[in-house]
């Protein structure tokens, strides 16, 4: 499978949602929808790696499913407010370079 850029699974999510009259949702919801997609990754994380594992009647759902559904709804919700995940992503990245490179400890260079 080809690795897409961000900017290629913004484009490509909002190719998707263009095509319904309803658009994206609102903040509100979608930061409602959001915190629904966390929970369901919360609760794959607590069955496989918690202390409460999954029921046999309960539907076979993998991490990898939930992150995407999670990246999904963040790349809607960066789309509805009209903001480019990579320059979001740079700003960040330079945060944890400049104000919070000494805060955690560094792993020794071996000579």
């Amino acid at each position: 499978m080809e690795k897409k850029t961000m900017q290629e699974m913004q484009l490509e999510v909002d190719k998707y949602i263009g095509q319904f009259k309803e658009g994206y949702f609102s903040p509100l919801a979608m930061l409602a929808r959001m915190t629904e997609e966390l929970g369901e990754l919360s609760r794959e994380v607590n069955h496989y790696y918690g202390e409460k594992p999954k029921k046999s009647s309960e539907e076979e759902k993998t991490m990898e499913q939930e992150l995407g559904d999670l990246l999904f709804v963040l790349i809607c919700f960066a789309n509805s407010l009209h903001i480019d995940l990579n320059e979001a992503f740079d700003l960040v990245m330079n945060k944890f370079q400049t104000r919070d490179k000494d805060r955690w400890t560094r792993i020794e260079e071996e000579e």
